[in-house]
C-alpha cells in the first residue's frame, strides 16, 4: 500500500546513512533515464512544458516583466525572432499604436507600393458611390489630396472613360471617382507626385494600423529596423507600454516558445532578479510557486537539463507518463518500472523517508529538491499503474490520515456524506456550510450524472500497467481534505494530485527548516 508521508516527522531521528545513499542512487538513475528521454525524443515538448509553467508565474509585476523582456529584446546578439513576434502581437492587439509611428513615416510607404498592383488595388480603390466622406483608407487620402492640391497633381488622375473630369465636377458629385483608373493614377503618383507621399492626408490614412496587415512580413521588417537600426526612441516606448499592459500569462505563452535554448535561460535569469515572493505564499503551496521558489533561491546552470527534468516532475508528471509509455521508449518504461518498484518498496516503513528528508536539511541547493521531485514522480508512475480500484484508494485515504466524501451518496456512508471510520468530527462541522451551500446544485448534478452513466460509458481510467482502459466510470470521486474538500477527484486525476500534494508537504517542511537555520 502507498504510503505519501504526510505527518511531520520527528527530526531527532537516528541518520542511516545506508538507507539515504541507496534512495539517492535511485532516484538519481531515475532522473538519468528521465533526462535521457527529455534530451532527445522529447525535448521540444519538455521546452513547452517549461515555457507553460513560467507563463503560470505570478509574482512578477508589469514593471519588472516588461525590464525584463526589454534587455532580452536588447541582449547580443539581437533577438530577431523575439522581436518579430512581438511585433506581430503588438499589430494584433495596438495597431493604431504603431499606426501612428507609421503616419510619421509615411514617406517610407513609397516602396511598399511601388511595383506592386496588387497592393495599390487593394489600399487606394476603396471609393465609395455616396459621396467623399464614405471614401475610406488610401482613397479617402487620393482624393482629399486631389482636390486641395489640384494645380499640383490633377492632371494625374486618370479616367476610364472618354474624358477626364474637372475637379469642379467632382466636387458636385465625388462618385466620380469610382471611374478612376486607380493603378495608373497611383503609378502617376510614384513617378511625378512626390509631395504625395508625405503628405497629410495619406498619413492620416496610416494611423489606424489598417494597412499592417495588408503584408505582415514587410512591416514586421519595417519597425523591426525602426527597434535595431534607427533605434526609434518613439518605437521603443510603444514596445515599453505593450509590455507593461499585456499579462505576463500571454507574453510567456506568446514569446518564450520562439526563444532558443541560450536565450530561454537568459530569461530565466533576467526573472530570477526581479522575483518578489512572500512569506505566506508558502502556504498556498502550489507547483507554480515551488517553481518560482527555486527560480528565486537557487543559481540557474547553462544547461536546461536541470530546469527541464524539475519541471516535468514537479508539474507536469501526467504528460511525463505520456511519453514515457510511448512505444519507442519501451526500454526506458521497463527500467523506470523497475526503479519504481524499489524506490516504493523501501517506502514500506513509515520512517523510511526521515533520513532522506534529513539529508535534504543539511544539503541546502537544488539536489534536495530535485530528489524529492523525483521521489512523488515515482509516488505519481506507482499510483497510476496499481490503484485501480475504489476501495483501493479508500484504504490509501486511510492509512495517509486523508479524510475524505464522497461525491456521491453510498450505503457504507454515513449522512454526512463521510465514511463512518474516515471523518472527524471537526471535519463534518466544517462541511455542513459547504454542504447547504452545494445541496441544490449536487443535487442537479447526481441527477444529470445518473442519467449520463446510463447511457454514456465512454469514460474510462487509464491503465498504465496493460494499456487497457478500466471499467471506472469518471463520474464520481471523492472530495478529499488535502485541498480543503474543494474538488471532486477521480481516479484518473488522484495520482497527479496526491504526488504534487505531497511533494508540496515535503518542500514546505524543508524550506521551513531552511528558513529557521538562517
Amino acid at each position: 500500500m502507498a504510503q505519501l508521508y504526510l505527518s511531520e516527522p520527528s527530526w531527532d531521528h537516528i541518520e542511516d546513512d545506508a538507507s539515504v545513499k541507496q534512495r539517492i542512487s535511485l532516484l538519481t538513475k531515475l532522473e538519468t533515464i528521465i533526462l535521457s528521454l527529455l534530451s532527445y525524443g522529447g525535448r521540444s515538448e519538455a521546452r513547452l512544458w517549461l515555457c507553460n509553467t513560467l507563463s503560470g508565474m505570478s509574482l512578477i509585476n508589469p514593471r519588472n516583466q516588461q525590464e525584463v523582456f526589454v534587455k532580452l529584446l536588447r541582449s547580443k546578439p539581437r533577438k530577431l525572432v523575439l522581436a518579430s513576434q512581438l511585433l506581430q502581437m503588438i499589430f494584433e492587439k495596438r495597431p493604431e499604436r504603431v499606426g501612428a509611428i507609421l503616419a510619421k513615416n509615411c514617406h517610407m510607404l513609397e516602396i511598399f507600393f511601388r511595383g506592386h498592383p496588387d497592393r495599390i488595388i487593394q489600399w487606394f480603390s476603396s471609393f465609395s458611390g455616396s459621396g467623399d466622406l464614405q471614401h475610406r483608407k488610401g482613397a479617402k487620402a487620393l482624393s482629399q489630396f486631389a482636390f486641395v492640391n489640384r494645380d499640383l497633381c490633377w492632371e494625374e488622375l486618370e479616367w476610364k472613360g472618354k474624358h477626364g473630369q474637372s475637379p469642379a465636377v467632382v466636387a458636385t458629385k465625388p462618385h466620380y471617382f469610382l471611374d478612376i483608373d486607380i493603378q495608373q493614377t497611383v503609378n502617376n503618383f510614384l513617378e511625378y507626385v512626390p509631395e504625395f507621399w508625405s503628405s497629410r492626408e495619406f498619413a492620416e490614412s496610416l494611423e489606424g494600423g489598417e494597412i499592417l496587415f495588408m503584408d505582415v512580413k514587410f512591416f514586421v521588417q519595417l519597425f523591426l529596423d525602426f527597434m535595431y537600426k534607427d533605434d526609434l526612441k518613439e518605437m521603443w516606448e510603444v514596445v515599453d507600454e505593450f509590455l507593461m499592459d499585456e499579462s505576463f500569462s500571454s507574453l510567456c505563452q506568446h514569446l518564450l516558445i520562439v526563444l532558443e535554448e541560450r536565450d530561454l535561460l537568459l530569461f530565466l535569469k533576467l526573472s530570477r532578479k526581479v522575483l518578489k515572493l512572500k512569506r505566506e505564499h508558502i502556504e498556498t503551496g502550489s507547483s507554480f510557486y515551488w517553481f518560482e521558489m527555486i527560480l528565486s533561491k537557487f543559481s540557474i546552470s547553462d544547461s536546461m537539463d536541470e530546469l527541464l527534468l524539475l519541471n516535468a516532475v514537479m508539474n507536469k508528471g501526467r504528460q511525463l507518463l505520456r511519453l514515457i509509455c510511448e512505444e519507442e521508449a519501451h526500454e526506458e518504461k521497463m527500467q523506470i518500472q523497475d526503479i519504481v518498484r524499489q524506490v516504493c518498496e523501501s517506502s514500506c516503513h513509515h520512517s523510511s523517508l526521515v533520513p532522506l528528508m534529513l539529508e535534504c536539511i543539511k544539503t541546502k541547493s537544488l539536489n534536495p529538491i530535485k530528489w524529492l521531485g523525483l521521489q512523488s514522480f515515482a509516488l505519481h508512475y506507482r499510483l497510476s499503474e496499481e490503484s485501480q480500484t475504489r476501495d483501493t484508494w479508500e484504504i490509501i485515504f486511510r492509512s495517509n490520515g486523508i479524510f475524505f466524501r464522497n461525491s456521491e451518496n453510498y450505503p457504507l456512508l454515513d449522512p454526512s456524506g463521510f465514511s463512518e471510520d474516515t471523518a472527524s468530527d471537526s471535519d463534518k462541522r466544517n462541511l455542513i456550510g459547504v454542504k447547504r451551500r452545494k445541496k441544490e446544485k449536487h443535487g442537479k448534478k447526481r441527477r444529470k450524472h445518473r442519467d449520463h452513466d446510463k447511457s454514456n460509458n465512454a469514460l474510462f481510467d487509464l491503465d498504465f500497467s496493460n494499456n487497457s482502459p478500466s471499467l471506472l466510470s469518471l463520474s464520481s470521486g471523492w472530495l478529499l481534505s488535502t485541498d480543503g474538500y474543494s474538488t471532486v477527484w477521480n481516479t484518473v486525476d488522484l495520482p497527479e494530485h496526491l504526488s504534487r500534494h505531497c511533494f508540496s508537504t515535503w518542500l514546505k517542511w524543508i524550506f521551513t527548516k531552511w528558513d529557521n537555520s538562517e
